[in-house]
């Protein structure tokens, strides 16, 4: 057993040697005192003795209540007044209790400095955060929830500042309310979802999280789901009449024939939509992108030009105007499809007789593909949606012209994979000129 753990089960209570020590010199002043007593008396008269003794204890018995008194001043606030010192022995118990208050001062600067350090990361968060107790009073809130809800203060009921019934209704909907989305009035477009969530002490924590794109994805996801649903019903239901009418009726050759081909042409359309949705989603998903290549631009407008021709059956009239170099990087597959979009484009909306000019020059160091029509146009608040998927100005048209609806869309995201752009302009009436931009950068020297 050492010696610490030997004095410790002598001296309950006294658990280190400087314990101890304090503890011994105080029994050794005691013991001089009694020693100096005991000889004064033998040597000078029992009072004497007696006196040094009384006299002795009485001043040890004042300095203790003095420093007591020093104490009790100090602890009713010990974090506004400073600590005293102290005389004689009372000195080693001040100076051990002027450490531990300096140790103590210095964990709570630290506690403290931590504790900005949270609030700042917490006050940086773009969620706003409001802790509320159990009456669903504001206890605190960061930075972005005072700017969100108008927050100010606390102890205030948070209905004074979210009045809107959802939010009162998710309130009293218990310990796991289902979460709201809002639109606030300082924040017009905005949509923040609302959730409340357990703490600690009957406490809550209400999250404020803005899920403006969450929420246009979700719709930009159901309306595509909706939209699909929609174009591939059209021919479902013309396949799946013409093939009952085939196997109830007994028809003659030439009408069974006929539906026949009606089957064929409306399962094309839907092969044709298939692919179209395949490729926009591999063009979105960015997989799979080959690497770039010379592109002979001069060489793919011609070849597409007498595709148009042929597509065209000498209903319209072309022209190509090749201006620009004839070499770009890129991926020759996508660039072609692009440019094919335009011109069958061109072709379905533009009457008999028209005129279909196609072009490929040099504008402010760019290269512009583009292929003007004299179609019907488009009027100015369809242009800023014309190339989202599925969009159509007239459904029925787009129908009889057996296009799919995403076309442009394609055609769009082929101009993003190659740091371009697609630009409309279009005047009802008069035609339309679709254009593919390429950076300077795709334009290769001859």
């Amino acid at each position: 057993m050492t010696r610490a753990g030997a004095s410790g089960r002598c001296f309950p209570g006294l658990s280190s040697r400087a314990d101890l020590a304090f503890f011994l010199r105080y029994l050794v002043a005691i013991a001089v005192v009694l020693a100096i007593g005991s000889l004064l008396y033998r040597a000078v008269s029992p009072a004497a003795g007696l006196w040094w003794i009384a006299g002795a204890f009485a001043l040890q018995s004042l300095l203790s209540a003095f420093h007591l008194a020093r104490v009790n001043h100090w602890v009713a606030l010990p974090r506004q007044r400073e600590l005293p010192g102290g005389i004689g022995p009372w000195r080693g118990v001040f100076d051990r209790l002027a450490r531990f208050v300096r140790q103590e001062a210095d964990t709570r600067a630290e506690l403290a400095a931590e504790l900005e350090r949270i609030h700042a990361a917490v006050d940086r968060l773009s969620d706003g955060l409001v802790v509320l107790d159990r009456f669903d009073h504001v206890v605190w809130s960061n930075l972005a929830a005072q700017e969100l809800h108008g927050i100010f203060g606390t102890r205030r009921p948070i209905h004074h500042f979210i009045r809107q019934p959802e939010f009162i209704a998710m309130l009293a909907g218990g310990d796991a309310p289902e979460p709201v989305r809002l639109a606030l009035p300082g924040r017009p477009g905005r949509v923040y979802e609302l959730r409340l969530q357990g703490a600690e002490r009957d406490q809550r924590l209400l999250v404020t999280r803005d899920i403006t794109e969450q929420a246009r994805l979700d719709a930009m996801r159901s309306d595509f789901v909706a939209n699909v649903s929609h174009e591939i019903r059209t021919p479902i239901t013309v396949i799946s009449g013409f093939a009952e009418t085939l196997l109830s009726l007994d028809l003659g050759e030439a009408e069974r024939r006929q539906y026949l081909e009606s089957i064929l042409r409306q399962s094309t359309t839907m092969q044709r939509l298939v692919e179209d949705l395949l490729t926009l989603s591999t063009l979105e998903a960015s997989i799979d992108r080959p690497p770039d290549e010379p592109v002979d631009i001069h060489e793919l407008l011609n070849g597409l030009l007498d595709e148009a021709k042929v597509l065209s059956s000498g209903r319209h009239a072309f022209t190509l105007s090749l201006d620009g170099p004839r070499r770009v990087s890129g991926i020759a597959a996508e660039l072609e499809s692009a440019a094919r979009n335009l011109l069958t484009n061109a072709i379905r909306y533009t009457p008999d007789g028209g005129t279909i000019a196609a072009s490929w020059a040099v504008r402010s160091e760019e290269g512009w593909l583009s292929v003007r029509d004299t179609g019907i146009g488009i009027a100015p608040e369809h242009l800023p949606r014309i190339a989202e998927r599925f969009y159509r100005v007239d459904r029925g048209r787009s129908r009889e012209t057996g296009g799919t609806g995403l076309g442009l869309a394609i055609t769009r995201r082929i101009m993003l994979r190659h740091q371009g752009s697609l630009h409309i302009a279009s005047e009802p009436g008069k035609g339309s000129t679709f254009s593919l931009r390429l950076p300077a950068v795709r334009l290769l020297a001859d």
